[in-house]
């Protein structure tokens, strides 16, 4: 049992590693020998961390391990590169990059945002690929994300996923695709695919879908980090990059009362809003005064209202619930979103009651087939029925949410619910 512990103990470890620095690992080593060895490079560190799962368990954690995980990564690249025809062009020279000493070469990947890993970024949104193949390639290479988190991501098959990130490396490998950051000329037409990346990375953070933790805070915290580097970035300083580093200011100010001290979700309307992080409150209003400048307004400007009337509010009933099914409504009229209506019907509720909300999931149901298989559309169904007394059908709706989640949290939330309904009604 302890060695079992203890294999689980450092599989956590590993995982919660690779999150932080596989995509940087993978960006330095594509910097070095160009992105026509993408795979090679994705496949180099997938065995660095293989190996740590082997290794780590019987031998204890190194003391730096991101060093180790980038020595082991290294050795492997060379190896392979040793084998392969670009080592008698380049050879002498791709040595002395990788020989270099660890104080020359850093391996702190936590705290950084090197030109690589920027350049893989605006790579992997180049203009040759769709914008759905842009999004789903970085999120793989540079965000660490599987094929099934991908797949949730859009709503869409992991099959479809796979064939879409096939398709996209071949064709940088076609186009010769160069590693160096775009000249600014050219940074606008992949700017909007960079923000949907770190978009799509914040919301699994916020939410993960699987695992024990509601949420995984080192995604969120990486996408923020990246947006604000966009938003210091002269070439990029955009409004909507602004306007979504607001957005993430927001939800993160509320991190601390997401969960209980057992990991167990709260809802906005139980949570201590003395506790959220005044400095991140501050800190997305600054972002969001300025994403004002400029005449358009984008998604992410809603959004970022939307979660600012939520974190601003001095407390949930005093929540101004028209101001946000307004910004949903303009969010709407922008492009069909099957979460965020919802989102808009969730708010709607709260404004005009349970009732009306339910009459609203009804229509969306019908229009987006895919809610089906939501489980935050039948947690939401629960929770309005059970806010209109019809406890029977509540009960049916979070058993649904309960089977349609892998997130321990959340499937605790829905048992707890279901706990709370269980009376004379269910006791036959």
């Amino acid at each position: 049992m302890a060695e079992s512990m203890g294999q689980s103990q450092f599989h956590w470890s590993v995982d919660h590693l690779f999150r932080r620095v596989a995509g940087q690992m993978v960006a330095r080593l594509v910097g070095t020998f160009g992105i026509e060895h993408l795979d090679l490079a994705e496949e180099v560190v997938q065995d660095a961390f293989v190996s740590a799962l082997n290794i780590w368990p019987y031998h204890g954690e190194p003391e730096n391990p991101e060093g180790w995980l980038w020595t082991v990564a290294r050795n492997r690249a060379l190896d392979a590169l040793r084998r392969h025809a670009l080592w008698n062009e380049r050879g002498e020279v791709l040595q002395r990059r990788f020989d270099q000493p660890e104080s020359a070469q850093p391996v702190a990947f936590a705290g950084e945002l090197d030109d690589d890993q920027l350049a893989l970024i605006f790579a992997c949104c180049h203009p040759a690929l769709s914008s759905d193949a842009q999004v789903s390639l970085t999120l793989k290479v540079v965000c660490g994300f599987g094929v099934s988190e991908i797949g949730r991501a859009f709503l869409t098959k992991d099959a479809t996923i796979a064939q879409r990130i096939v398709r996209a490396k071949q064709r940088l490998r076609e186009q010769a695709v160069s590693m160096e950051i775009p000249e600014p000329v050219e940074l606008p037409s992949r700017v909007d695919s960079v923000l949907e990346v770190l978009y799509l990375l914040f919301n699994e953070g916020y939410s993960a879908q699987s695992g024990d933790e509601l949420l995984r805070q080192d995604l969120c915290r990486e996408a923020l980090r990246l947006t604000e580097r966009l938003a210091a970035h002269s070439a990029v300083n955009r409004p909507d990059v602004d306007a979504l580093a607001a957005l993430f200011c927001f939800q993160m100010s509320r991190f601390v009362t997401r969960t209980d001290p057992g990991g167990d979700l709260v809802l906005l309307s139980q949570q201590d809003r003395s506790r959220w992080d005044r400095k991140l409150l501050q800190r997305g209003a600054r972002h969001l005064r300025q994403s004002a400048r400029g005449k358009v307004l984008t998604r992410f400007h809603l959004e970022a209202e939307i979660a600012g009337a939520h974190a601003l509010a001095p407390s949930y009933e005093q929540t101004n619930w028209a101001l946000i099914v307004e910004a949903y409504d303009a969010l709407l009229e922008r492009a069909t979103s099957p979460v965020a209506a919802l989102n808009r019907a969730v708010a709607l509720a709260e404004w005009k009651g349970p009732q009306v909300g339910l009459d609203q999931l009804e229509i969306l149901v019908q229009q987006h087939q895919v809610l089906h298989s939501f489980y935050p559309y039948w947690a939401s169904h629960g929770r309005m029925l059970e806010q209109s007394g019809a406890r029977d059908l509540a009960a049916v709706s979070y058993r649904r949410a309960a089977e349609l989640t892998s997130n321990r949290a959340v499937r605790q939330f829905l048992q707890q619910r279901l706990g709370d309904l269980s009376g004379p009604l269910f006791d036959q």
